[in-house]
């Protein structure tokens, strides 16, 4: 039985992709920092973790590493968001947003190096279409986001000699908390949370693009008709996408 590892594994999107490879027949271990709801049985395992602490992360990924007999595939799906423009944030906030959506996902690719390597699995970032692209309000969100997709595409090259793949899918808008946003006062909030996106999809069918792009070993993985549409503009023009999002936002939100 394969094994998937999964940050942010009790989100909507984690639980919608680890109920679809544990349906393929795959075991998925969740990590998230609160794993309430979720079961232990034969095809799951929860693990309640920050990933933050890196000390921790390190004791937990070696008792998952000792407990399955091959690590698989990582997926990289914690995160959070954050909505409020660059004037009304502040530097902790800033790191904060970088430590849970880039430095995460780093120490733990660092932790499930060698396990990849010998499974000849596969390491899959969930970024976003601001892990290519601008968007208003969120220049914490997206710099994260960016910083990602460039560790992940410059990691490719170094991981092929051990035949693994390092994918990066990119979801437009999955409304995984729509009504529960949350919202600090520093603008930070639960992925999926945000009322001003467009083109919303659900768990389940961003899931199913996912893996469906992973099966193919797309490296890069657009997820919805705006996250196409977006990467289309930014290779034909930036300066286009750029006023097509502010035209957008402008007609989703006069007071902008």
């Amino acid at each position: 039985m394969k094994t998937a590892v999964i940050s942010g594994g009790n989100g909507g999107l984690g639980r919608a992709l680890a109920a679809q490879l544990e349906a393929q027949g795959w075991h998925c271990v969740l990590m998230d920092v609160n794993i309430a709801g979720l079961k232990p049985s034969k095809s799951r395992t929860p693990v309640a973790l920050d990933l933050t602490d890196n000390a921790a992360l390190e004791r937990a990924a070696a008792e998952i590493i000792a407990a399955r007999p091959s690590i698989d595939m990582v997926i990289y799906n914690a995160g959070v968001s954050q909505i409020a423009s660059f004037e009304e944030t502040d530097a902790d906030s800033h790191r904060q947003v970088f430590e849970i959506n880039y430095f995460a996902a780093v120490e733990m690719a660092r932790a499930f190096l060698q396990p990849i390597r010998s499974s000849g699995g596969t390491h899959l970032a969930i970024s976003s279409v601001a892990g290519f692209a601008p968007l208003h309000g969120r220049t914490a969100y997206a710099a994260s986001k960016h910083a990602l997709q460039g560790f992940f595409s410059s990691l490719r090259s170094e991981e092929a000699a051990f035949g693994v793949s390092c994918l990066i899918a990119a979801p437009s808008f999955v409304a995984t908390n729509i009504g529960n946003a949350e919202r600090r006062d520093d603008g930070i909030l639960r992925p999926g949370a945000a009322a001003d996106g467009i083109d919303y999809m659900s768990p389940e069918a961003a899931a199913k693009v996912i893996l469906r792009g992973v099966w193919k070993r797309r490296e890069f993985i657009p997820v919805g008709r705006v996250a196409w549409l977006a990467s289309w503009l930014m290779r034909l023009s930036p300066e286009l996408y750029q006023r097509s999002m502010l035209r957008n936002l402008r007609a989703n939100n006069p007071e902008n």
